[in-house]
């Protein structure tokens, strides 16, 4: 009786409780009902559905059936985009419209460039046109006559065996760059192989007669191939860290990402102006050195403030309470809306040291990852670990990351114009937590200057992310000069800017990435001082509608927001955003 009764207790006591829960996170269902949508949002859908569908048809990297395919799926879909009559849609759409359009030019593009990533392949990867035809035909339910498959996969292994025997001639290698990509196609070639063959090894019994010992074959030349290339054209060995290779686009690569990101700078002129950034860091980083005890020797000041972190297995400790006062910050003084349900979900995990050889720094969103010193970890590294994650850094990291950053953003961008989701840009996603850095900044949030110091070392390596990785894909800088800059002009640990570097080139970033951070907070920056520093919008206003719009380009935000900023079917207009 005594046990029924304090059941009975301890619910009528959780239930208001559980009610109070659930009203703060039901929205206003009137007002989300009632909230305008654009007319094109079934035609986002559509595309980006269709998109996936075809995705997941034509899954062979660098396939000419692949990409015959997309471009006559995207060709099309732009033509009947232009028989809109875009002068009679309301705005929303007319910046979707714009939005497509533009999404599928550089659709088109990236297909373009593709090919000739393929072509500087070709002479890597001799048996690559067999066996497409040979994956595309199975795709296709066509079955091959089984004696013809098995002298095809003997032709394709004799290909490697020749293509071997040319390499030996240093005239016939490629550079380390086209023998990396080839060596990642191989990787994924193989994979689609060891698919073909299951579909009729075993199943199909006059096919595995034929194939049997042939397809054996072929795959160990494929492992073979890679290592080669991977060993002996690369320089990586198995075992050690991956070489930091990366591969760069270009001038003209670069061009066409400025246009898709409807940024309408050159690469040297955006170089030029986070050289100009930087340049006025420098000034504010002497000035705290000043108020330290240092004189004007900021890199004396940075490395002290790096000895300043927290003690061994209290760093999640730390980044609770840092998360915590952010979000108290922000709140109080009425800057953003901050749902409830967005404080309750976040989480927290600890990066392994694995990962933190590739990121060095907080990862977050939704769920934080903590890098931090972990018992596999040399002694060294795990000083390296804690200096680099020091307290005055982290505490522009930790907002950086979870709110008013990233995963105030990923939670409304769930909830607010989810068919935009397929125009997502760094220069949005990163630009908005580092508009917050640059932001709070204004507002006094540093408040020593050894504070000021940790949230300049992140602004200088925003505007080094600039020049490093513009100066890379230019040709002008190899991924060792880009460590020696990182660590020489921002003070970097030598193991946190490899990884950095390697985190930049290495993985699967697209080539504007790096730079989107700064230069998406100085897009905002300017957005903002246009209609919150105007007196047009309410700083909480500003903010809500921005991530209310959803992803895209800074410059669609802008038109979004300002009715005045002119919208026609020839593209976004020239925005200059910096002073």
């Amino acid at each position: 009786m005594r046990s029924i009764t304090l059941v009975l207790l301890c619910t009528l006591v959780t239930l208001p409780v559980a009610a109070q829960a659930r009203d703060s996170v039901v929205p206003d269902l009137a007002a989300l009902l009632a909230r305008p949508r654009s007319e094109l949002v079934p035609l986002l859908e559509r595309w980006a559905t269709d998109r996936q569908a075809l995705g997941r048809r034509y899954t062979v990297d660098y396939s000419p059936q692949r990409r015959a395919r997309f471009r006559s799926f995207h060709a099309a879909w732009h033509d009947s985009l232009a028989a809109l009559p875009f002068e009679r849609l309301t705005r929303p759409a007319q910046v979707d419209w714009l939005l497509l359009d533009n999404r599928l030019r550089h659709e088109l593009a990236l297909l373009d460039r593709e090919e000739r990533l393929a072509t500087e392949m070709a002479p890597v990867l001799p048996f690559a046109a067999t066996l497409f035809d040979l994956l595309e035909t199975r795709r296709r339910l066509v079955r091959p006559d089984p004696a013809m498959a098995a002298r095809q996969l003997e032709a394709m292994t004799a290909s490697l065996a020749a293509a071997r025997t040319a390499m030996a001639t240093p005239a016939n290698r490629p550079t380390r760059v086209v023998a990396l990509r080839a060596a990642e196609a191989v990787a994924d070639l193989r994979r689609e192989f060891q698919g073909w063959l299951r579909f009729y090894q075993g199943y199909d019994a006059e096919m595995t007669w034929w194939i049997a010992e042939p397809a054996k074959r072929f795959d160990e030349a494929l492992v073979g191939w890679r290592r080669y290339l991977r060993e002996q054209l690369v320089g990586a060995k198995e075992g050690e860290d991956e070489p930091i290779v990366g591969d760069p686009i270009g001038a003209d690569g670069l061009a066409e990402e400025l246009r898709a990101e409807m940024i309408a700078y050159t690469p040297a002129e955006l170089i030029a102006l986070a050289e100009r950034e930087y340049a006025g860091l420098v000034v504010e980083a002497r000035r705290a050195a000043r108020e330290m005890g240092f004189g004007d020797d900021w890199k004396a000041a940075a490395e002290r403030v790096k000895d300043d972190f927290a003690p061994v297995g209290t760093q999640a400790l730390a980044v609770r309470d840092m998360a915590r006062e952010a979000i108290t910050w922000v709140e109080t003084r009425d800057l953003v809306t901050v749902p409830p349900l967005a404080k309750e979900i976040w989480r927290m995990e600890m990066m392994s040291a694995e990962q933190q050889k590739v990121s060095p720094f907080f990862l977050g969103g939704e769920v934080i990852l903590v890098s931090s010193p972990t018992d596999g970890m040399t002694d060294a590294e795990k000083r390296m670990t804690l200096r680099a994650n020091n307290l005055h850094g982290s505490r522009a990291t930790v907002q950086h990351e979870l709110i008013p950053g990233h995963h105030l953003q990923g939670f409304a961008a769930a909830r607010n114009g989810t068919a935009r989701g397929i125009f997502g840009t760094p220069f949005y996603t990163e630009g908005w937590a580092l508009w917050w850095e640059l932001h709070l900044w204004d507002l006094g949030f540093p408040l020593t200057p050894e504070n000021r110091m940790g949230m300049l070392f992140w602004r200088m390596h925003r505007a080094a992310r600039i020049i490093f990785s513009l100066r890379f894909h230019l040709g002008e800088w190899t991924p060792e000069q880009c460590i020696d800059f990182l660590v020489d002009a921002v003070g970097h640990e030598r193991a946190s800017a490899t990884g950095e570097v390697r985190r930049s080139f290495n993985g699967t970033y697209s080539p504007l990435y790096q730079a989107g951070y700064l230069l998406g907070g100085m897009q905002l920056r300017s957005v903002f001082g246009e209609l919150v520093t105007e007196g047009r919008m309410s700083e909480r206003a500003f903010h809500d509608a921005v991530l209310e719009v959803g992803p895209m380009p800074i410059a669609m935000v802008r038109a979004l927001l300002d009715p005045r900023v002119p919208l026609t079917r020839d593209g976004a207009p020239a925005w200059r955003f910096a002073p």
